[in-house]
């Protein structure tokens, strides 16, 4: 018992959230003071009671994480896994008392440095060097053990030039980059780490990911969260499962993955949205359908030996805008295999239409991937649809839609069963007599 650093008992959180009544179009004023009134009646009893002030006509409750059980050791590396929504920060804030859990307990042992968000516990007007400062004294350390580690934390970081810049002006990626050196460095016990570091590029992904494989062979905690399963794979033994609130803690991180993966696998050859008003999207552009079509069919399973067709299906609400749509292909361990869009390429066969002011209307943009690219087994696709500018993103839509690709069943030629890669490129090969 000794060396359990976190320990948590039927831990749960509970939110109440307001929904706005939807009203007629013509509306008396009878009803608009009425309305109002009772808003100002709910948010008077709200501040009396000290609780948080909801907005709106009707309440809901909602367990964000609900009986949530398990013990970690100390000099464990442990993966946070689960679906947008399942409840990994919620978990994270908890452990971080950043918020009160609303039913259980968790019990802590040690100083708890967390990276929930980019830029938490940090100044915007003050310099890089001062609020390393203030952050550091906020994980409760001494002005001396700061600056003992004070060149670490800015070599680490790589922001020397920008030390003595307010912090309002650095990218995202410099800010999570110095609030990262700052926790990694200051020698917590426990280390909390969400989905923040995938702002940062590659290079600096790994070496984070070797700073936190660092801290946990040092006989310190770390719990991370991702959405990567490699990197999950590559630093944790462990791992946490939430579905729903609930968590299902796993002594082989393989396990924890794999259950995951299938629960993720709800794979079907087309999403259809029936209305505008409920797609994903704005006044200027909405989803209609997304789906995989393969040798004619539609199909959640094509052929590797086929060309696999992904078809967008979207209402242009507006004239005379240009519409820029790109793929993110990714394999079933989250790993993005590679990306394509329409944009004009003189020396590639391209959409006609991405340079033209789209009318009001019904499109359908159809983007190609050959056969013998992609491996067998189960990928997702990230779909983006933006303006006139790339940077003007009307539609994000994470994992629209899944495949499964399926090997040749008939298994006629040597080019078949498991091959290892992330894809698998039929190349072309050649042999020569030279003497």
């Amino acid at each position: 018992m000794s060396d359990i650093v976190i320990k948590a008992e039927a831990l749960g959180k509970l939110y109440t959230i307001g929904h706005e009544a939807q009203n007629e179009r013509y509306l008396a004023l009878r009803d608009v003071l009425m309305h109002n009134a009772r808003n100002l009646w709910n948010k008077t009893k709200d501040l009396a009671k000290g609780t948080p002030i909801i907005q709106g006509d009707t309440m809901e409750e909602v367990w964000a994480l609900r009986d949530a059980s398990f013990e970690i050791h100390r000099g464990e590396a442990v993966g946070i896994i689960g679906h947008n929504g399942a409840g990994k920060s919620t978990l994270l804030k908890v452990l971080s008392r950043i918020t009160e859990p609303s039913a259980g307990r968790v019990t802590i042992k040690g100083r708890v440095a967390s990276l929930l968000e980019v830029g938490t516990g940090f100044h915007p007007e003050l310099t890089g060097r001062e609020n390393i400062y203030l952050n550091g004294a906020i994980l409760g350390m001494t002005r001396q053990e700061i600056k003992i580690k004070f060149d670490e934390i800015v070599a680490f970081a790589e922001t020397e030039k920008y030390l003595d810049t307010p912090v309002k002006r650095y990218s995202s990626g410099m800010c999570v980059r110095l609030a990262f050196a700052v926790a990694a460095h200051l020698e917590p016990e426990v280390l909390l780490v969400d989905e923040v570091l995938a702002v940062g590029d590659a290079e600096f992904q790994k070496k984070c990911l070797g700073k936190m494989e660092d801290v946990s062979k040092t006989g310190r905690t770390v719990l991370f969260v991702s959405h990567n399963m490699l990197a999950i794979e590559s630093l944790c033994k462990k791992a946490i499962l939430l579905t729903d609130g609930f968590t299902t803690p796993f002594d082989s991180v393989g396990s924890a993955i794999a259950e995951y993966l299938s629960n993720i696998s709800d794979i079907s050859g087309e999403v259809n949205w029936d209305s505008p008003e409920e797609a994903p999207g704005n006044h200027q552009v909405r989803l209609k359908a997304v789906r995989i079509v393969s040798d004619g069919q539609v199909t959640a399973t094509p052929s590797i030996k086929q060309d696999i067709e992904v078809q967008i299906d979207y209402w242009n609400l507006e004239n005379n805008g240009r519409r820029l749509i790109s793929l993110h292909i990714l394999n079933a361990m989250g790993l993005v295999l590679f990306s394509t869009a329409n944009y004009k390429t003189a020396s590639l066969t391209y959409d006609p239409w991405v340079n033209n002011k789209y009318p009001i209307g019904l499109f359908r943009t159809t983007c190609t991937i050959p056969k013998f690219l992609l491996n067998t087994g189960t990928h997702s696709i990230t779909l983006y649809i933006n303006g006139t500018m790339a940077t003007d993103n009307i539609i994000f839509k994470q994992n629209v839609i899944s495949l499964d690709v399926q090997d040749d069943p008939d298994r006629l030629e040597e080019y078949s069963g498991g091959w290892t890669g992330a894809i698998r490129p039929k190349l072309a090969w050649k042999t020569e007599k030279l003497e």
